[in-house]
């Protein structure tokens, strides 16, 4: 019987010849041999392509190229996992890099604890002046979240794909959606991720550093973007409730789509000057009344309920408050005041 590889690691890539070597330097110098290298081009109209086959002739075998035409990051992830042969999957954005010990670190524990997945901590990094803003996910080291007892810990999970490692019959079975967001695609997927694990785990080291880019796509947002996200995260609970666990899991996707779309979107929003904050944000609430109605009322935000569990979702159940109050627009303008003026940045 072929033996498999260790780990997979999907790299999607589109329009980043600028910093794709750094990425890919760090991936093909990992200490854990027995890895593969999956790199989507997603009809990437810079030298992407060029240096991708620069590094296959370097490399051989342990980098794979999947070249096609642009059709997004979700199905080109989508892409690299049909594709990759390794027992477990991991994921790096193309205009990041990671530890040399990386793959290491991440393939060793999950093995010893048999999890389904295993989050590590990461760095955010200013592009053009190299400022940490933070490390964050580093303070749950000991921490196991058991999805049949305590699904309500994933909220205090970090969105995004690249600071884990999956087993890979849980990616390559995943639920996929009609019609994918066209932001927040990470959460959304991780979500559908959900509905087919067990226990996850965690390791208290750095080992990812996510660059914050001024020209990123986090750092813009269009109308139609909006709305075709909105209709996702619909779809997305509509899978939910056709899933065995969807009683204790429901109460647990509104506080997400509380999360996500009331405080991340509108973060996002406020940044365009060619939006009315006001009308988006009660458009917003009107939205989450009507499909995630339990967001406002959930135990597992109430303070009561976070003192009794060591303050588990706390930063949550705060923003929450502030957000219910009417708050939430003036606690903007100090978060950006503190992000763009004094380059501090809280995240959890």
């Amino acid at each position: 019987m072929e033996r498999k590889t260790k780990l997979s690691i999907v790299v999607p890539v589109y329009n980043v010849e600028k910093y794709l070597r750094r990425c890919l330097d760090s991936l093909a110098k990992q200490t854990l041999e027995d890895i593969e290298i999956i790199c989507v081009n997603d009809g990437s109209k810079d030298g992407c392509l060029e240096i991708l086959k620069e590094y296959k002739s370097k490399y051989g075998d342990k980098v794979v190229i999947i070249d096609k035409q642009n059709e997004g990051v979700w199905k080109g992830r989508l892409d690299g996992i049909k594709a990759a042969s390794g027992e477990y999957i991991t994921f790096t954005d193309s205009d990041d890099y990671v530890a040399l010990d990386f793959a290491e670190k991440l393939y060793n524990k999950i093995v010893e604890t048999n999890s389904d997945i295993l989050i590590c901590g990461f760095y955010r990094i200013d592009t053009d002046t190299g400022h940490v803003f933070s490390k964050e996910m580093t303070k749950h080291a000991n921490k196991v979240i058991d999805m049949d007892k305590n699904p309500e810990d994933i909220v205090s999970i970090n969105g995004a794909l690249w600071n884990k490692i999956y087993k890979a019959e849980i990616l390559k079975n995943v639920d996929n959606l009609p019609n994918p967001p066209q932001i927040l695609e990470d959460i959304m997927f991780q979500m559908l991720t959900f509905l087919r694990v067990k226990k996850i785990s965690f390791i208290s080291d750095a080992l990812y550093y996510y660059m914050v880019r001024k020209d990123s796509a986090m750092t813009s947002i269009k109308k139609e973007q909006i709305k075709s996200t909105q209709n996702a995260m619909v779809d997305l609970k509509n899978i939910y409730n056709k899933s065995e666990r969807e009683k204790k899991l429901l109460e647990v996707i509104d506080i997400m789509a509380f999360l996500h779309f009331a405080l991340s979107l509108m973060f996002r929003i406020s940044y365009d000057k060619n939006s009315n904050f006001d009308e988006e944000l009660r458009l917003n609430e009107k939205y989450l009344d009507q499909n995630f109605p339990t967001w406002r009322k959930s135990k597992y935000l109430k303070l009561s309920y976070i003192a009794m569990h060591k303050f588990s979702n706390v930063k949550v159940g705060i923003m929450k408050m502030v957000y219910s109050f009417g708050l939430y627009k003036y606690f903007l303008k100090l978060y950006s005041f503190m992000i763009d003026k004094l380059k501090v940045d809280i995240k959890w």
